[in-house]
């Protein structure tokens, strides 16, 4: 029996076509309309801690960046990075604030661009033709960052604060001053706390320019509240095609920043799907334990790289309907559960056999689609008793 995994042949639908950009390269990693969105994190170790920072870089890498940003406050950060840069196995970007003969280092080490933030460097309009040299030389691009909590003092004092319309001035502005020196390879962002005030610079600034855009929520806050921050900002502008890489700052482990927003791109279709749980949020209806049900099929099945939707129901009125059109999926009640495979009934099992039954099928799957496994992830079969 040949089984249909949960990615459709041909493209899946999305909301709305990418708004076309110019093409940047961020070492290997292409930015703009031709190429897929990105995920971006930062690495939260001290620069100049080479070893902690390639270490979490190394990790970040696993859980699927693909750019990382590395702060470089001081001197010994600067040095650090020709051996980062170098070493790392996803593009580095310098992040630079206050100094600009920090820019210039990090030209010289190798990074794969520079972000920086013009509200805050000493002097940044006056050296704008240097540092178009020094990257044009070097042919790495520039993110021009603008952030709500570091505005420069002129727009803030124009607009009273950091308005939509604040943050999308700054920003063309100082694309300008890099354009005046022959300097195009820009990327843009114009992060703000709030969702509302983001999105709405962001809308404004795509319909005034063809600069690829880096999408993020700055200072989201604690994991959850973060989450949600990001997703309906996220949500709002990449259904309407607007956005190239993204950031989900969270005030938590920066892994934890990549799967949040791997997860954002699948959902909308801008990422392929990997393994999706499909759980009910259970009600008085549900005969089984389904959150101890779904977590542990979740873990069971954690590693899986190919696609495969997975539905756990726990009653009758929505289970069959959901398990039918998953991959593999099962109705449970009255102490057993109906496994389904592309809609047929298989087999009925006891409820303790749930969770080994599905994770069995779903490496039965695997196989039969002639798709390898990626070494050591195959999953171990862990039921609670």
């Amino acid at each position: 029996m040949n089984i249909g995994l949960g990615i459709p042949d041909a493209p899946p639908p999305t909301l709305a076509p990418r708004r076309r950009t110019r093409q940047l390269m961020v070492g290997n990693v292409g930015v703009g309309s031709d190429h897929p969105i990105s995920v971006q994190s930062m690495t939260t170790t001290k620069t100049h801690d080479v070893n902690a920072t390639l270490q979490q870089i190394a990790q970040l890498t696993a859980s699927g960046c693909d750019i990382v940003r590395v702060a470089c406050p001081k001197t010994i950060d600067a040095e650090a990075l020709p051996i980062i840069a170098k070493k790392s196995p996803i593009p580095v970007i310098a992040d630079i604030h206050f100094q600009p003969k920090y820019i210039f280092a990090a030209i010289d080490a190798g990074c794969a661009a520079v972000r920086v933030n013009p509200g805050n460097i000493k002097e940044f309009d006056g050296r704008v033709k240097e540092v178009a040299q020094a990257a044009g030389d070097a042919g790495i691009p520039i993110r021009i960052g603008v952030n709500g909590g570091s505005l420069d003092a002129r727009l803030l004092k124009k607009y009273g604060k950091a308005t939509p319309e604040a943050l999308v001035e700054s920003a063309l502005w100082e694309a300008g001053l890099f354009e005046e020196h022959g300097f195009g390879d820009i990327k843009i962002s114009v992060k703000h706390s709030d969702p509302v005030v983001m999105v709405e610079a962001y809308r404004k600034l795509a319909e005034q320019c063809d600069y690829p855009l880096h999408l993020g929520v700055t200072e989201a806050g604690p994991a959850f509240q973060g989450t949600i921050k990001s997703s309906v900002a996220f949500g709002a502008l990449l259904s309407q095609g607007i956005g190239d890489t993204i950031r989900v700052s969270l005030s938590a482990d920066p892994v934890e920043e990549i799967k949040v927003g791997d997860q954002i791109l699948q959902s909308m279709n801008l990422r392929p799907r990997k393994l999706e749980i499909v759980s009910c949020p259970s009600c008085g209806r549900a005969q089984v334990d389904v959150y101890k049900l779904a977590e542990e099929v979740t873990a069971g099945l954690e590693g899986m790289e190919f696609p495969l939707r997975v539905a756990v129901m726990g009653c009758v009125v929505n289970g069959p309907g959901e398990a039918r059109d998953a991959d593999l999926g099962v109705a449970s009640g009255n102490g057993k559960g109906q496994i389904f495979v592309k809609g047929e009934v298989i087999k009925t099992v006891p409820e303790a056999k749930i969770v080994e039954t599905l994770i069995e099928e779903a490496m039965r799957i695997a196989e039969e689609q002639g798709l390898e496994e990626v070494e050591g992830t195959r999953p171990e079969v862990k039921v609670t008793q």
